[in-house]
């Protein structure tokens, strides 16, 4: 297998290298969140397509090989997935992987959490858009908002640090929600990430004026509790992180208004193998095929460098230099390829 350091193989037409996997584990959801799930029927990947434990392992050892030094486990909802926490201690057990995350809705977080910190998971993020529980309804389709805040108290509990809440902020909907949303991450020793409402994957009810901008949500923060103080940022991180007067801290991930394309080096694998090199592609490449076809380490790690090195992907620029936009893909594709879904290939 090439080395990790020869990153004139891993790194793409860009300058960019290949330093994060995305792996969704599973394309089911216990929710049905508005901005990611909003229609009534989908198609489900067929159960035997999805990798294997020991093939996601494999896989994520061979992008370990090419570079790779954070995994992050994502779905649909990847606690779904039975026994996650075998997957999390195959994954820890590969030594060039420095830090391995997990993102949950937080419904089955609570009788898990403790599991996934003994087989290795490294940090773990909440998806929490409201701290109203009949809103979360609304939003989810679901009245299991006290699930989600009793995973979170479970996280806490169980020793991870760094725990970080994602909120989707959607004007008109959760956007005043911004202030309790900071004070309760406060509270429970954990740092709020707000999201500006993206127009990938399923988001089918997506437009521009439900969009709260970073240089809002900045402004309204400062009108309430003074200038947040910028803190140094890791240029491959999604999020902007500000350190807020009197303590404490929140972060912002801005694709929409202000893309951090020049430094993404993230790619997507979805439950049943497919490699995504965007958020916003449309295309992607089969690793199933050649991994249940006999193909060696090796060979894999040379596809991936081939179609690493070709990599010119800006989707979030290019939709944000879009004259005209909507919902990224029509509902009528999304019905004929599920791998379109945000939920599939994970965020």
């Amino acid at each position: 297998m090439p080395s990790p350091s020869d990153s004139t193989l891993f790194r793409d037409a860009l300058g960019r290298p290949l330093g994060q996997l995305r792996v969704s584990v599973t394309d089911r959801c216990n929710l049905r969140c508005r901005y990611c799930m909003p229609e009534k029927d989908y198609h489900w990947l067929p159960h035997g397509d999805l990798l294997r434990y020991e093939e996601i392992a494999r896989l994520a050892a061979i992008f370990a090989g090419a570079g790779v030094g954070k995994v992050r486990l994502t779905g649909g909802e990847p606690l779904l997935r039975r026994d996650i926490a075998e997957l999390v201690r195959l994954l820890a057990a590969i030594g060039r992987i420095g830090d391995l995350a997990l993102t949950t809705n937080g419904i089955l977080l609570a009788e898990s959490a403790a599991a996934l910190r003994r087989a290795g998971l490294s940090r773990i993020t909440v998806s929490l858009d409201t701290l109203d529980p009949r809103r979360f309804r609304e939003l989810t389709r679901q009245d299991l908002h006290e699930r989600v805040i009793e995973g979170i108290r479970a996280a806490g509990a169980a020793g991870f640090p760094g725990l970080k809440l994602d909120t989707v902020l959607i004007r008109g909907f959760n956007d005043d929600e911004l202030f309790p949303m900071i004070e309760f991450a406060r509270a429970a020793g954990a740092e709020v990430r707000f999201i500006e409402y993206m127009d990938v994957g399923g988001a089918t009810l997506w437009s521009a004026g439900q969009v709260v901008s970073r240089a809002e949500i900045l402004a309204r923060i400062e009108s309430r509790y003074g200038p947040p103080a910028p803190l140094v940022r890791d240029p491959s991180a999604p999020a902007e992180r500000f350190a807020l007067p009197g303590g404490g801290s929140f972060g912002i991930i801005a694709s929409v208004t202000s893309p951090f394309c020049a430094t993404c080096d993230r790619s997507r694998l979805t439950a049943d193998g497919v490699w995504y090199l965007c958020l916003y592609a449309l295309h992607g490449v089969d690793l199933r095929a050649p991994l249940r076809g006999g193909a060696s380490d090796e060979e894999i790690a040379q596809q991936l460098a081939a179609v690493w090195a070709a990599r010119t992907d800006r989707g979030a620029e290019e939709r944000q230099q879009a004259r005209s936009r909507g919902p990224l893909v029509p509902l009528e594709s999304l019905r004929r390829d599920p791998h379109l879904e945000m939920h599939t290939r994970g965020g």
